[in-house]
Order: structure tokens, then C-alpha cells, then sequence
């Protein structure tokens, strides 16, 4: 029988999908906190999880190298992967949104600063309302670049908002709902079919 390879990125997303890996009968003895492996094998060796950075989730699965990933929507609309997305598990929920000064009006700026870590969802959603932007990609801190004059707006995750209102920040439009999600490389659909549709299954009644 084909081991079915789940790539999972390591912190709070993993733990709570191997909780949900549990509540379907599959255990990995050998996973621990402390462990600085990056792969495991449930105890009937049907599962292999491998542990990889979570931008990275999309391109294993897409690549093949994984059958299914466990990864957050924003991972998915910034890496583009031609991946199936099947299944939300309903973790980690939160928003993408535009976020900037409260007074500012978007449309009266002819051509948007806009600063963000996912400078293709920011390119995206811009490109749906036809608003004209530079994108400045930065990999931290991102509500400081408004304060500072180097972006009109940030395009961010949010989750209680309560950094935004500590820099003096409000949400101006709200982008996509995010939550984790299971996604399948194409190729191991049409091949595993049967297996990946029965692990699925299970998935689906214990998120009931």
C-alpha cells in the first residue's frame, strides 16, 4: 500500500491538525514537541508527515513531492499553485484586509502605495477594483510602513485588529476570509483517488 504524504508547516496549524489527525485514528508515536525531525510516520505506516516552512506547503503538493497539504488560504492565493483546494478545516480564522490611515480615502489617491508580505494577493485585489498601486513587499512589521510614510496602505492578515488600532490604523476594505485549508497535488487525486477520498470522508465527519 502507497504511503500518503501530508506536507504540514510546523506551529499552531500543525498541532491542531495532528489533534484532528488523532480524532480519525492516525497516530504518530514517535512526534513530539521537542523533536527536531521533519519527517514521521503514523503507526500503521499508511501517513508520512513532512514538516516544511508554510509558504512552502503549496509547492511541495503542487510539485508532487506531497499528496495533500495542510496550509493556510493566504499561502495558497500568494503562491498561485495549481493545486486542488478541497476541503476547509475551519482553523486559524482570520482576514485579509486594506488597512491605513482612517480618514484616507482610496480611490483619491491616483496610484496606491501598497506595502504587504503577500505583494500578489495586495496586486490581485487592486487589479478586481481597478485601483492603480506599487507594490512594496516587506517581510515584517508591515503597519509601520504607513506611519512612515513609505505606503498608503498595508494589505495584512488580521485577526482581532487590535495591532492595527495600536499604530493608529483602520481597516479601509476587507480582502478575503482566511482559514486553513487541505489541498491535494493533482496528479495523486487521479492516482490515490480512493484513498485520498476516504481519508477526506473522515476529515468531513470529524469537523462535523
Amino acid at each position: 500500500m502507497d504511503t500518503i504524504t501530508i506536507a504540514l508547516a510546523k506551529g499552531r496549524t500543525a498541532e491542531d491538525s495532528i489533534t484532528l489527525l488523532n480524532d480519525i485514528g492516525i497516530y504518530f508515536n514517535d512526534l513530539h514537541e521537542k523533536s527536531r525531525k521533519l519527517v514521521f510516520y503514523s503507526t500503521d505506516k499508511a501517513i508520512r508527515l513532512i514538516f516544511v516552512k508554510a509558504v512552502d506547503v503549496p509547492t511541495y503538493v503542487e510539485k508532487g513531492s506531497a499528496d495533500l497539504g495542510v496550509v493556510g488560504k493566504d499561502n495558497i492565493l500568494e503562491a498561485q499553485a495549481d493545486v486542488y483546494e478541497m476541503l476547509d478545516l475551519k482553523l486559524g480564522k482570520c482576514k485579509f484586509v486594506v488597512a491605513g490611515d482612517p480618514d484616507l480615502e482610496l480611490g483619491t489617491i491616483q496610484r496606491l502605495k501598497v506595502a504587504s508580505k503577500y505583494p500578489i494577493i495586495a496586486k490581485n485585489h487592486f487589479l478586481k477594483t481597478g485601483q492603480s498601486i506599487e507594490t512594496i513587499k516587506l517581510n515584517g512589521s508591515v503597519e509601520l510602513a504607513p506611519l512612515i510614510g513609505l505606503a498608503d496602505v498595508i494589505v495584512d492578515i488580521v485577526e482581532t485588529g487590535n495591532t492595527l488600532k495600536e499604530n493608529g490604523l483602520s481597516v479601509l476594505e476587507e480582502v478575503e476570509n482566511i482559514s486553513t485549508r487541505l489541498i491535494v497535488n493533482k496528479a495523486s487525486f487521479a492516482t490515490k483517488s480512493d484513498r485520498i477520498q476516504s481519508f477526506l470522508k473522515k476529515l468531513k465527519s470529524a469537523l462535523e
